[in-house]
């Protein structure tokens, strides 16, 4: 068989050879085609592209551990660091891993008491103890649960995130300021069980990928389509580098078969992976029963706060860990700034008048553009054609010589579509600023970097840094505020991209490498939190009006003080 096959070796040969030698030619004739062949072949193109469903297109089963060794090494110092920050936000793990979900922590069944601490006043703590029970009701033994918890009285919108002490045995500690006078509620709430974090831990440093992207591929008539990520396995076929030649960010495409890799034509979010649980791992992200589910009380929920008493010490003169509250529905930050209202288009148009404001990273912070543009109707926008969602944008306002600026920050970023010229590194951006006392930074990134390891995030985030003091030790008059994550609305399919774990993880990060730094963060992790609206990627009209109050509040800061305490609450 084998001998009467070799015969034909020499045919089937020339075949091929002829077979090549008419792709060639059609792609060559391709030039010469009047407009309605071109057009019947783009159509036929397509058509059968439509046909291909993405998973067909991008087969997802590839499964790799993220490539530590991508992107500029770190210096001894730097290593130091990530070293450091990684402890900080080391997560404590049951002592056995794989307990049935019977034995995991069953919110319906946990409870919190608040500790009798005697008179209560404005000015002191509130302690409440927590208890995590299984789903047979027994004590559970280890820590490693996800809890968040807010002090409100709704009837004055009024609202203040606790502190979480987890004692690793089944017990937690709540820690609250008490800042105003009244009946006041507790609110726990258990995000995700123990081992839920275990799973996800797992995704973050297996799965990676799990979210991927994709990038078109033009040259004249003829397109492609191709993988993208940070990482991508090169035994597939090869790559195209397109890492950052002044960042050494990493990012890679997978080539295109008939086109350059100098051909790439745009950006975007391919899609993401799915079945990525076992049977066993499912059963600890299921809505109403383990994810973002309260804990009620045992006993009271709520207790009476009084007045400060003449000559004792209120909050203001306690060191509080809380960045602020809310009051009437009003953001009180606790240090720092006095809180001021622009509350029309007159007042936010003198504040910014002269100034150049500069808005980079994800659509958190575009929310602050949309927001301004709203608000202020002599603002001009210019259009430059860009999606609705993706940007750049551009607002004037001549009469006050102000301008508005907003831009996406480079992938990974988890937008529809977005041109590859538009693929702006943050850092570059700000090392491309003047700076001065006319110039304001707002910066947010962090959503689309939830699904990587913490490492990709601390590299970004120190190459943002390292620009940012370059850009305040040639200006140091440059106002920079920086927006923290935000809590948001999960299910079992987003706690898996995009859960609030990932977000608090990513949100401590920042925290501790700008701290110490002349920039201002906007705490939109307590804003959300704190507040009674529910928790949104996006969050509410209500809760972005306080941030740009907080914001202007930097930008145009009380020059004198004023006689009325603006912050008494009673």
């Amino acid at each position: 068989m084998k001998k009467y096959l070799s015969n034909y070796v020499p045919f089937f040969t020339l075949v091929g050879l002829a077979g090549l030698a008419l792709v060639l030619w059609n792609i060559t004739m391709l030039e010469s085609w009047n407009c309605q062949t071109v057009s019947t072949y783009l159509q036929l193109q397509n058509s059968i592209q439509s046909v291909l469903k993405i998973s067909e297109i991008f087969p997802v089963e590839f499964n790799y551990s993220y490539c530590s060794h991508l992107g500029q090494e770190p210096t001894e110092e730097e290593a130091k660091e990530e070293r450091y920050l990684l402890k900080s936000i080391s997560w404590s793990e049951p002592p056995v891993l794989g307990l049935p979900l019977r034995q995991s922590s069953d919110p319906a069944q946990s409870y919190y008491i608040i500790q009798d601490s005697g008179e209560l006043q404005v000015g002191g703590k509130l302690v409440v103890k927590v208890q995590m029970n299984n789903f047979f009701g027994q004590p559970k033994k280890h820590g490693g649960d996800f809890l968040v918890a807010r002090l409100h009285t709704p009837e004055l919108g009024a609202g203040v995130v606790g502190r979480v002490h987890d004692h690793r045995n089944g017990n937690y500690s709540l820690f609250f300021p008490l800042l105003w006078p009244g009946v006041v509620q507790v609110d726990v709430t258990m995000v995700h069980p123990s081992e839920a974090i275990m799973v996800l831990k797992r995704l973050r440093e297996e799965q990676s990928d799990r979210v991927f992207f994709k990038s078109l591929f033009r040259s004249r008539y003829l397109s492609e389509t191709t993988l993208c990520n940070l990482c991508l396995p090169v035994k597939k076929q090869p790559l195209c580098n397109y890492t950052d030649p002044y960042t050494g960010e990493p990012w890679y495409c997978y080539k295109p078969k008939l086109l350059d890799c100098d051909t790439r034509v745009n950006h975007a979010k391919g899609g993401y992976k799915k079945n990525l649980l076992t049977s066993y791992e499912k059963k600890f992200f299921q809505s109403a029963v383990n994810i973002k589910i309260p804990i009620h009380a045992a006993g009271m929920d709520n207790v009476t706060v009084l007045p400060a008493s003449k000559g004792q010490t209120t909050w203001r003169n306690l060191e509080l860990s809380q960045s602020g509250f809310y009051y009437r529905g009003i953001w009180r930050p606790l240090t720092g700034v006095v809180m001021r209202q622009f509350n029309d288009s007159s007042a936010i148009t003198q504040c910014l008048r002269g100034k150049m404001v500069y808005m980079y990273g994800d659509s958190t912070v575009r929310q602050w553009y949309e927001y301004l543009v709203a608000q202020v109707p002599e603002f001009k926008e210019f259009n430059f054609y860009s999606p609705k969602n993706v940007g750049p944008f551009m607002a004037v306002d001549s009469n006050h010589s102000i301008v508005l600026r907003y831009r996406c920050h480079g992938p990974p970023i988890r937008f529809t579509t977005v041109s590859s010229a538009e693929l702006h590194y943050i850092s570059n951006e700000l090392d491309g600023l003047r700076g001065g006392s006319d110039t304001v930074v707002m910066i947010s990134i962090w959503s689309h970097f939830s699904t990587f390891p913490v490492q990709v995030y601390i590299r970004r985030l120190r190459h943002i840094r390292r620009a940012v003091i370059r850009l305040l030790n040639r200006e140091p008059a440059t106002i920079v505020l920086i927006r923290t994550a935000n809590l948001q609305k999960l299910d079992p399919e987003s706690s898996l991209y995009n859960s609030d774990w990932f977000s608090q993880q990513l949100d401590s990060v920042l925290r501790i490498m700008f701290k110490g730094l002349n920039v201002q963060l906007v705490d939109a992790w307590e804003m959300t939190l704190a507040h009674h609206q529910p928790h949104q990627l996006h969050p509410s009209p209500a809760i972005i009006s306080n941030m740009i109050q907080f914001i202007l509040s930097h930008i145009c800061p009380v020059r004198r003080k004023r006689k009325r305490d603006y912050y008494e609450a009673t």
